[in-house]
C-alpha cells in the first residue's frame, strides 16, 4: 500500500502559512487603500487614502488571526 503523507510532517503547512501572511497584509493593504483612494478623489478628501491603507492593514491581521492564530 501507498503511504500518504499528512501536510504537518513534511512542512506545506508551514510554507503555506509562511506564503499566505504577507499576502493578506499586502492585499489588505493594497485593496483597502485603493479603495480610499478613490473615494478620496471622487469626495475631494485626502485623508480616505491613509485610513484606507490602515484599515486593510488592520483587517487583513484579524483575517491573519482567525486563519492561523486559533
Amino acid at each position: 500500500m501507498s503511504e500518504q503523507r499528512k501536510p504537518e510532517e513534511d512542512g506545506r503547512d508551514f510554507a503555506n502559512a509562511a506564503w499566505s501572511i504577507p499576502s493578506y497584509l499586502i492585499a489588505g493593504m493594497l485593496a483597502w487603500g485603493g479603495i480610499g483612494w478613490l473615494l478620496g478623489r471622487w469626495l475631494g478628501v485626502e485623508a480616505f487614502f491613509p485610513i484606507g491603507i490602515v484599515f486593510g492593514a488592520v483587517l487583513a491581521v484579524y483575517l491573519v488571526y482567525v486563519r492561523y492564530g486559533r
